[in-house]
């Protein structure tokens, strides 16, 4: 496999769309180790990186780390086989997509890229010893490490909410079996029942995702449950594409979706499982199927390697995605402080290819590349009815901001053919994702 230079990284990550057409550069935990055990991947003439998490983030890493330059040992850690993605999974919710089309698998990464993909979840991280330990007590050794450990949840911030209640109230906002209960709640549900959502505070996870699922969850009951009800409890006053997606709730669902923000009583305080019963200063309401998605902070495992602030994400150099916290530890993805950048799927990705390109920069002691990163969240309001937000990054004196006159919104008021057409882009765009990351 080629081993790139610098001037071919830009060309990469021109061609791959990872930045902007026009830019002038690329862009202590305390464990408890057992030291005396053999390292898995031992110091030698390689540089060795280690990639902890299989998500959009570290899968993006891990892939370009090699692609440009394959010499570098490159481990990816992920205690799952397989991989069911979040963007993807409402649709999933309406029954537009299955399971099977929307989880992935590391072979690719394995086979054709020679990442060496270890499933196992990691018990420590010493950034002193430069070494990740596994659970089942073996050692990893690495000249980097990144980190993409997603998202954990604040339940505490509810009352009557905790990890223990979500077989009977699933959040669903990390894909997989709590996806599935939360399938089968919505086609088990009475004829004219009430469905409630509860979107959280920001920052959280793909702001445009409660409200895609809103959408998803009523074209499901429009054609199966034509007189059920969605009440949509926000946190919020505003949310992402807002405009947008109620011109479409309003156009495809008449007065089926009532949306109540956090000024006139939304944000839920208490949640009683049991009775499906949630309080707050809107009303008591007894629901068919709750579906609260609590506030949310960086994964566990940046919490276990002393890699959060007092904000319970991760602050990071944005040019790099080094820790300012532990160097020689990168980290990407949702729990990342990245400026202006939603926490997406797609923000992950670009996240990871810049990372990568920053570690080989530093390996080579070539001058760290400039970055541009870009974002783009497709909705489906319908099978045939889409709608998109775009934005392209960069530095502005140490955060990362948005390009001036790049990127947009779907326009308000366009005609049925151009929303299909965006529909269409959204499938496309996933496909186009995840071949990327997974599949080629």
């Amino acid at each position: 496999m080629k081993q790139f230079n610098r001037r071919e990284i830009i060309k990469a990550m021109v061609a791959l769309g990872a930045v902007a057409p026009v830019y002038s550069v690329l862009t202590g935990c305390v464990s408890n180790a057992p030291k005396e055990k053999a390292q898995l991947n031992k110091a030698g003439s390689q540089p060795r990186v280690v990639v902890i998490g299989g998500g959009f983030g570290g899968a993006s890493c891990a892939k370009y780390l090699k692609r440009f330059d394959s010499h570098i040992d490159v481990t990816l850690v992920e205690p799952k086989e397989t991989y069911m993605t979040c963007p993807g999974s409402n649709w999933y919710l309406a029954g537009l997509t299955d399971a099977k089309t929307i989880t992935h698998n590391y072979k690719s990464l394995s086979e054709k890229h020679k990442v060496n993909v270890i499933h196992q979840m990691v018990s420590a991280i010493d950034p002193a010893a430069k070494t990740v330990t596994l659970a089942n007590g073996d050692l990893l050794g690495y000249d980097r490490l990144v980190v993409s450990p997603g998202i954990d949840f604040k339940y505490e911030a509810i009352e009557g909410l905790s990890a223990d209640v979500i077989d009977k109230i699933p959040h669903a906002y990390q894909a997989g079996p709590q996806t599935d209960i939360l399938y089968k709640q919505i086609r088990e549900m009475k004829q004219g029942g009430t469905f409630v959502i509860a979107p959280p505070g920001n920052p959280f996870r793909c702001p445009p995702g409660p409200y895609e699922r809103v959408s998803m969850v009523a074209a499901y009951f429009k054609a199966n449950n034509p007189t059920a009800k969605i009440l949509v409890l926000d946190a919020k006053d505003k949310f992402s594409k807002q405009g947008l997606f109620k011109e479409g709730w309003a156009e495809l669902y008449g007065d089926m979706i009532e949306w109540v923000s956090a000024t006139d009583g939304g944000a839920v305080k208490k949640v009683d499982a049991a009775t499906k019963t949630v309080t707050c200063d809107y009303g008591t309401i007894k629901a068919d199927v709750v579906n609260i998605i609590p506030p949310q902070k960086a994964g566990k495992l940046a919490f276990a390697a002393g890699l959060t602030n007092e904000t319970g994400w991760c602050p990071v150099n944005q040019e790099t995605f080094e820790s300012t916290i532990h160097r020689g530890i990168h980290v990407i993805g949702d729990a990342s402080i990245a400026g202006k950048m939603p926490k997406s799927g797609h923000s992950a990705a670009s996240q990871g290819k810049m990372c990568a390109a920053a570690i080989v920069s530093q390996f080579h002691n070539w001058a760290m590349p400039r970055p541009k990163n870009v974002n783009t969240c497709y909705s489906l309001i319908s099978a045939d009815y889409g709608i998109s937000v775009a934005a392209v990054y960069e530095m502005h004196d140490g955060t990362i901001g948005g390009v001036s006159g790049a990127g947009g919104v779907s326009p308000m008021g366009a005609d049925a053919a151009f929303r299909k057409m965006e529909a269409n882009y959204a499938r496309g765009w996933y496909k186009s994702i995840t071949a990327d990351l997974w599949n080629s």
